[in-house]
C-alpha cells in the first residue's frame, strides 16, 4: 500500500469519526491549503494548478456557506454567511485575473477563521472532558 493511499485512509477515518466542530476545522484547513496553492500557482502563471486550487477552494467555501445554520448563529452566522459569500465572489474574480493582493487578503481571512474555529473547537472538546 502506498504512501498516498495509507494518508487518505487515515483522512479518511479522521473525518468520519470528527464531531461538527472538528469538521468545520477540517473544511477550513483544507481552504488555506487550496487558497495557498492558488496563490503559488498565480506566482508561476500556473493556470491548471490555479484552476485545480480556486475551483477546490470555491467548494469548501460552499460547504461551509450551505452547512452553516444561520438561526443557531445568531448575528455571528448573518455575519459569516455574507462574510462566505464575498469570498465565493472574490474566488471567481481571483480566478478571473489573478490578483495576488486579494489572493493574500483572502488567505488571511481564512487563516484568521481557521484559527478561531480551531480554538473553540479545543476549548469545546476540553469542557467535553470534564464532564465525561
Amino acid at each position: 500500500m502506498s504512501y498516498t493511499t495509507l494518508q487518505s485512509n487515515y483522512r479518511d477515518m479522521e473525518v468520519h469519526a470528527a464531531s461538527p466542530e472538528k469538521l468545520v476545522c477540517i473544511v477550513f484547513e483544507q481552504l488555506v491549503v487550496n487558497l495557498e496553492r492558488a496563490r503559488i500557482a498565480i506566482e508561476r502563471k500556473d493556470i491548471e494548478l490555479r484552476v485545480v486550487a480556486l475551483r477546490r477552494a470555491r467548494g469548501l467555501v460552499t460547504e461551509l456557506l450551505t452547512t452553516l445554520d444561520v438561526e443557531k448563529g445568531g448575528a455571528l452566522g448573518v455575519d459569516l454567511a455574507g462574510m462566505y459569500q464575498v469570498m465565493l465572489v472574490e474566488l471567481v474574480d481571483v480566478g478571473m485575473r489573478g490578483d495576488l493582493k486579494v489572493m493574500g487578503q483572502l488567505i488571511h481571512i481564512a487563516t484568521n477563521l481557521r484559527d478561531g474555529f480551531v480554538g473553540a473547537e479545543r476549548q469545546l472538546a476540553a469542557q467535553r472532558l470534564k464532564t465525561a
